[in-house]
């Protein structure tokens, strides 16, 4: 069964993998509405401002961790049978968990105080923001692991 750190991580395809992050990143922040909305909008164009491309160089950094704490939902939904999306969706809290162990432990480590601020203010609605971007997640996954 194929792996998904290499599918994501291989050479020819980290790069594409990693704009399409981006991509999922931006869609679901310019998605979001209200006050929480505002807030996360603010967040991210906060993060953004650091320093040109970093959102895109974090994703590249991270996208290796992502990608071993996803690997056995897809291999679970690789041996169920059912397509990665539907397997992903139904499973939407245990892929956003998934993630965020790995966001909280870099968060802790972050050198930037206003990195460090931001993901703190915006953690407590983080599991429900991530959860909602799994559909997107996962067309992204079947898109580069099929």
């Amino acid at each position: 069964m194929p792996n998904l750190v290499d599918a994501l991580t291989s050479e020819s395809n980290k790069g594409a993998v990693a704009d399409d992050c981006v991509a999922l990143i931006d869609a679901e922040v310019s998605d979001k509405g209200g006050l929480t909305g505002l807030a996360i909008k603010a967040g991210y164009k906060a993060v953004q401002g650091v320093k040109p491309g970093f959102v895109r160089q974090a994703v590249s950094d991270l996208l290796p961790e992502f990608a071993r704490a996803l690997d056995p939902i897809y291999q679970d939904a690789k041996a169920s049978g059912r397509p990665v999306r539907d397997y992903f969706n139904a499973n939407a809290p245990r892929v956003a968990d998934a993630l965020l162990g790995i966001t909280d432990e870099k968060a802790k480590r972050a050198k930037s105080a206003m990195v460090k601020g931001t993901y703190e203010k915006l953690r407590g609605t983080a599991k429900k923001n991530v959860e909602a971007a799994v559909p997107r997640l996962a067309v992204m996954v079947e898109k580069h692991a099929p």
